[in-house]
């Protein structure tokens, strides 16, 4: 049901009913329900009894992650095709964010990767330290998803340092559902198979730094904001999300992880060639 009111134009509005505006929240509250589930399976991976039992919950986090970004690309869309934007919503969808693309992650992205190293003897110290240090890398990420949240919230109209086409709207560094995305491509590629060498256990401990690191940034990532049904070519866009919706349900570990870690090489690569462009324009004058 909807109401009608005036404008400042003295005409007719079209006011949604109060009922709508629950819509938008219950896909924050999946986003929600996905980010507690995906803790506890993390919680139930380190006290499984055998190590089939112990892979399966991982794998269930990482993808109820996966089902989150989901939700929160869902719900602001929704919020503004039914015109039911409003600060209760943005307030709830960020605490969502810090739950399921904060918390979550970085708590699983710590016990996959660091807390479930076997004891070696000749790597006693180094799993020591590694799992020292992947307490406080897996801290560091849940910081700077937080702030990259923070960011967003009070940033008004936000111009990346490389900037891109004109015109375009590109995010302030990389978004925390995608930072949040890589650590569970990751692990759903193993399929949940948690690291079990040191060298390996290094390397993610470099991934998180880095994640970190773009989401605190302040280089452009794409906003794909210009993609939508409403588009000049809607049929064509129906088709081909449904084409990568069926890709992603039929090889679902190379498609994630291909998504995931291409979206945030994207942002690297635009830094370094706008770094390349600026240096020429600088050479030449």
């Amino acid at each position: 049901m909807q109401v009608e009111a005036q404008d400042a134009g003295g005409k007719l509005k079209r006011q949604p009913s109060r009922g709508m505006y629950i819509l938008p929240s219950v896909f924050t509250a999946g986003n929600i329900a996905a980010g507690y589930y995906a803790i506890v399976q993390a919680i139930q991976g380190v006290a499984a009894t055998n190590a089939q039992a112990t892979a399966d919950h991982f794998d269930h986090a990482a993808l109820a992650i996966g089902f989150a970004v989901l939700f929160d690309g869902v719900d602001g869309r929704v919020a503004r095709m039914t015109s039911t934007t409003s600060d209760f919503g943005k307030e709830l969808d960020s605490l969502a964010d810090v739950i399921t693309f904060g918390v979550a992650p970085s708590l699983l992205a710590y016990i996959w990767g660091f807390r479930m190293l076997p004891m070696m003897p000749l790597h006693a110290a180094l799993r020591d330290q590694l799992v020292h240090a992947g307490v406080f890398v897996c801290f560091l990420f849940l910081i700077c998803g937080a702030s990259r949240l923070a960011r967003f919230n009070i940033s008004i109209n936000p111009q990346p340092r490389n900037p891109g086409k004109p015109g375009h709207k590109y995010f302030v560094g990389m978004p925390i559902p995608a930072g949040a995305g890589v650590i569970a491509s990751i692990i759903h590629f193993r399929d949940g198979w948690p690291i079990d060498n040191p060298w390996f256990a290094l390397g993610w401990l470099s991934l998180i730094v880095l994640t970190g690191f773009l989401m605190v940034s302040s280089w452009r990532f794409w906003s794909g904001k210009e993609i939508g049904v409403e588009s000049k070519q809607p049929f064509q866009m129906v088709a081909l999300i449904a084409v990568l919706g069926i890709l992603i349900a039929l090889y679902s570990e190379w498609m994630l992880i291909f998504i995931a870690i291409g979206y945030l090489i994207s942002g690297v690569l635009a830094r370094l060639a706008y770094s390349w462009s600026r240096d020429r324009r600088v050479t030449k004058a």
